[in-house]
């Protein structure tokens, strides 16, 4: 069975992003851009794997879900299938896909994961964002968290749920010479 994988970029102090979205004030030094390179090619967008010359078979996942705020900075550029080395969900009430590539989850997002997750294949990459990291809390396996060294003191959040104290058990840590710290942890 596969598990779904929460894999997010955050803050010291817990955000996922800017107020605005925006993460370009994350630190993508040399040795951040290694480990994913080396370890989450599959998390890298298609156009910036070409860019980056990384041709890899895919390590971790198969199928990634975003939702629509996640998936808007693609669209943005024109990119309407960023992630085409994965099978692709999106989840919005309003967006319709012009792309066949991307699939469109607008109800009962939680049975479409359990299905995705009883399915054979690799693990699925929860790209985020908050709210749906939030609502899929109970549905999440692992996470991968690149914690940056960075203070945001505010944006969004790393979830965005009700209170409901949800353990996990920490199954690794990697400290990168940058200071990035990646944690990981299973439920």
């Amino acid at each position: 069975m596969r598990k779904l994988v929460y894999y997010v970029g955050m803050t010291i102090d817990g955000f996922i992003a800017a107020p605005d979205g925006g993460v370009d004030f994350f630190p993508v030094t040399p040795d951040v851009l290694e480990f994913i390179t080396g370890d989450y090619p599959d998390t890298l967008p298609t156009h910036v794997r070409e860019q980056l010359g990384v041709d890899v078979p895919n390590p971790n996942f198969d199928v990634g879900v975003q939702g629509r705020a996640t998936f808007q900075p693609a669209l943005d550029i024109g990119v309407t299938s960023p992630f085409a080395h994965l099978r692709q969900y999106v989840v919005s009430t309003t967006y319709e896909s012009p792309d066949p590539a991307v699939e469109v989850i607008s109800d009962d997002v939680t049975e479409r994961i359990r299905q995705l997750k009883a399915e054979d294949g690799k693990d699925i990459y929860l790209m985020g964002g908050s709210r749906l990291a939030g609502s899929l809390l109970a549905e999440i396996d692992s996470l991968v968290l690149k914690v940056y060294p960075v203070v945001a003191g505010a944006g969004i959040p790393l979830f965005t749920a009700e209170f409901g104290p949800t353990s996990f058990r920490l199954t690794g840590n990697r400290t990168l010479e940058g200071g990035t710290v990646v944690l990981s942890y299973d439920r």
